[in-house]
């Protein structure tokens, strides 16, 4: 009971205990009945207290609903669930504190009336502002009920984890067309939208009636479609190596970032992207699925140092080649010691510290 509870007098609570000490002391010297009546009366209340905040913390549910995954430096919101279990009393004035990593942190929810076998439904705003994962231990509810003389609170264990991805920053246009202009030589012709013909097939239900070939249908006499050629095609490997010494970790974490960004600039432009961090590698794809499926790679990779014995596994990455042919490789290196690191893939194009520095600098 005691690691679930705590209680402590407020202010009013240590005058009015004060008063009752005194009026104690009154009654035991002068004998009159009145002051045993008026401290018995104020000894009921203290008690009275007790048992009502106690009644107010029992029996309550919670349940938090966390997305999964958010953005670093961007607003989420997180919602908390209150079900007041209790059958016939209601919960008064109660005040929730959020537990992150063993701390308390006041997130301003408030309950003034909570109604038997009733539910409350809470949410708050949230900013993460580094990548990784968040622990939240649980809920501290806290009450004043019913006169104020005491602060007493229940902790509750929920403990639930929130992911957070890397924060995305706005790159230079010229880059990431230069790098999309360097993997056209890469680009396999496959059907999508575009106006060049890609292939001619039987009508099936369902197609696009405007997309049938009037030539083709009249000479065959048979219903005969016709599918484009999409018109951006380049596929881009992006492969980040975690190897670094402990006074290269700043510059990590922004190249961490700046993986993130240009990938999501990649999938904005519908390219279909593959990325390799470690030993981990995401698979050939494109959408915002498989751009969530990236972040959480790039949200749980750590850096490795070279000491750790674990450099050799930067040569163990999964084969370069993908279905339907070999795609544009980006190197990320943000650490660039050629005395002990030897090149981990081989990339079409790599970016070393430099010009990590100077593509990162601003972030």
């Amino acid at each position: 009971m005691s690691r679930r509870r705590s209680i402590r007098f407020t202010s009013e609570g240590t005058r009015f205990l004060l008063f009752t000490f005194g009026i104690g002391l009154a009654a035991i010297n002068t004998g009159n009945n009145l002051f045993y009546l008026l401290l018995a009366m104020m000894l009921s209340l203290i008690v009275v207290s007790g048992l009502l905040s106690e009644h107010c913390l029992r029996r309550l549910e919670f349940h938090r609903h966390v997305p999964d995954l958010i953005m670093a430096n961007e607003p989420a919101t997180l919602t908390i669930s209150v079900t007041n279990r209790n059958r016939h009393m209601p919960s008064f004035s109660l005040r929730m504190r959020d537990v992150v990593e063993g701390q308390e942190v006041d997130r301003g929810l408030a309950i003034h009336v909570l109604p038997p076998q009733s539910s409350r439904l809470l949410s708050y705003p949230l900013l993460g502002t580094k990548r990784g994962w968040i622990r939240f231990d649980g809920i501290v509810v806290q009450t004043l009920f019913p006169f104020g003389l005491f602060l007493k609170k229940g902790r509750y264990a929920i403990e639930t984890h929130l992911l957070v991805s890397p924060p995305i920053k706005p790159l230079a246009l010229r880059f990431v067309d230069e790098l999309v202009n360097e993997g056209q030589g890469a680009a396999l012709t496959r059907r999508g939208d575009g106006s060049q013909l890609y292939n001619l097939r039987l009508y099936q239900p369902g197609d696009d009636s405007r997309a049938i070939h009037w030539v083709t249908t009249a000479r065959t006499s048979q219903l005969v479609v016709r599918e484009t050629e999409a018109e951006d095609q380049r596929r881009i490997t992006v492969v980040l190596s975690i190897v670094a010494p402990a006074e290269c970790e700043p510059l990590f974490e922004r190249s961490v970032t700046f993986v993130a960004s240009l990938l999501w600039q990649l999938t904005e432009r519908a390219h279909p992207v593959r990325l390799i961090v470690g030993t981990e590698d995401s698979g050939l794809g494109s959408g915002s699925a498989h751009l969530m499926a990236m972040l959480r790679v790039l949200a749980l990779c750590k850096r490795q140092s070279p000491e750790s014995g674990h450099l050799g596994q930067q040569g163990e990455h999964s084969p370069l080649t993908c279905e339907g042919g070999r795609a544009y490789t980006l190197a990320i290196v943000p650490w660039s010691d050629q005395a002990t690191l030897t090149n981990p893939v081989q990339a079409d194009r790599v970016l070393h510290a430099t010009q990590l520095e100077e593509l990162t600098h601003a972030f």
